[in-house]
C-alpha cells in the first residue's frame, strides 16, 4: 500500500490555506450565499414546489449515471432527500415566493448550525457548554429582531418556513453524519431520487398541473439557468470542491469560511435586487453573526496556548 496523502489524512495536511485553495473556498461560500438571488429570479417563473423538483431532477441525471451509489442504506437517502428536498428546499422556495426577502433567508437559514448542535445534544446527551449558550443567546436576540420587524418584505409565516426548512437541513446533516458517508456529492446526487417524488406530489396537488405546465411552456432562459445553476453550481461544484477541501485541510481550518454566507446573500440581494438594508437588519445580522462566529471559532481559540479563559473544565 502507498504511503497516506494529505488527502487521505486531513489532520497531517497544513493548517494555513494556500492561495489558490483560499480563493476555491471562497468561491463556494460565494455561490452558496448568492444562490438565494438565483433563487428568487427562478420563483419569477417557476411554482415554488416544480422549481425544487426540476432542480433536484437535474442533480439526479444524469449524475446517477457517472457516480456509483454510495455504500450507505437505502434508508439513509430516502431520509435525506426527503429532508433536504422537501424539508430544507422546498420550504425554503416556498417562503421565498413573496414571503422572505434573500437577503434575510440567507441569514435565518444559519440557524441550521444551532439546530444541528441540538440534535447533536439531544442524540448524544451531550450538555450545552458555556460559550454554545452564549452563541445560542446572541442569535436567537438577532433572530427576535427580525421577528419584530416583519414587513411586506419579510413576514412571519416566512420566517417561520424558512426556520423549518434550517430545522429540516439539520436533520439532514445528522443523517448524513450518521451514514458514515465521505463522498458527500455522490450521497447528494442519489438521495435526489427520493427528494423528487415528495416535491412533485406537493406540486400537482398544491400548484396544479394547469400551473405547471403553463411554466414549463413559457419559462425564460434565466429561470432554466437559474434551475441549472441550483443542480449544477451549488450542488455538483459546491459540494464537490467543499468536501474536496475538507478531505486536505482539517475542518476548523474551512469551515469557519462558511460565515460570510449571509455577507453574500445580503450583499447580493442588496446589489442585484435592490432589497434595502436598515439598520435594523444589520443589527440583526450582526447579532446571528456573531453568534454563529463563537460558536465556531471559540473551541479553536480554547486550543490556543495562554487561551485566558482556560481554567482546566470546557467553557
Amino acid at each position: 500500500m502507498r504511503g497516506m496523502s494529505a488527502s487521505a489524512n486531513p489532520a497531517a495536511a497544513p493548517h494555513g490555506l494556500s492561495l489558490r485553495h483560499a480563493l476555491l473556498a471562497l468561491a463556494v461560500v460565494a455561490v452558496w450565499g448568492t444562490n438565494f438571488v438565483v433563487i428568487r429570479v427562478a420563483l419569477d417563473d417557476f411554482p415554488p414546489l416544480l422549481f425544487a423538483t426540476l432542480r433536484f431532477i437535474i442533480a439526479l441525471l444524469p449524475a446517477a449515471f457517472i457516480l456509483k451509489r454510495p455504500a450507505v442504506s437505502w434508508r439513509s437517502l430516502a431520509t435525506y432527500g426527503f429532508l433536504i428536498g422537501f424539508g430544507q428546499f422546498g420550504l425554503l422556495y416556498i417562503a421565498m415566493d413573496g414571503h422572505i426577502s434573500p437577503g434575510v433567508a440567507s441569514l435565518v437559514m444559519q440557524a441550521q448550525v444551532f439546530f444541528t448542535i441540538g440534535l447533536a445534544m439531544w442524540l448524544s446527551g451531550e450538555r450545552l457548554r458555556g460559550f454554545q449558550i452564549v452563541a445560542l443567546l446572541l442569535a436567537t436576540i438577532g433572530f427576535g429582531v427580525i421577528m419584530a420587524h416583519t414587513d411586506g418584505s419579510t413576514t412571519a409565516f416566512g420566517l417561520a418556513l424558512a426556520l423549518v426548512a434550517a430545522m429540516s437541513w439539520a436533520g439532514g446533516n445528522q443523517v448524513a453524519k450518521s451514514s458514515g458517508t465521505t463522498d458527500m456529492l455522490a450521497y447528494v446526487v442519489w438521495a435526489s431520487l427520493f427528494s423528487i417524488p415528495p416535491l412533485l406530489i406537493a406540486s400537482l396537488l398544491l400548484e396544479g398541473p394547469t400551473a405547471i405546465a403553463a411554466a414549463l411552456a413559457s419559462a425564460g432562459g434565466d429561470a432554466w439557468a437559474a434551475v441549472v445553476w441550483q443542480s449544477v453550481g451549488n450542488t455538483m461544484f459546491g459540494y464537490a470542491a467543499w468536501s474536496w477541501l475538507l478531505a486536505r485541510y482539517p475542518a476548523a481550518t474551512i469551515t469557519p469560511t462558511a460565515l460570510l454566507i449571509p455577507i453574500f446573500g445580503m450583499g447580493a440581494s442588496a446589489l442585484l435586487l435592490g432589497e434595502s438594508l436598515p439598520g435594523w437588519k444589520l443589527g440583526a445580522a450582526a447579532l446571528v453573526m456573531g453568534g454563529l462566529a463563537i460558536n465556531v471559532l471559540w473551541p479553536m481559540a480554547s486550543r490556543l496556548p495562554g487561551f485566558p479563559w482556560r481554567r482546566g473544565e470546557p467553557v
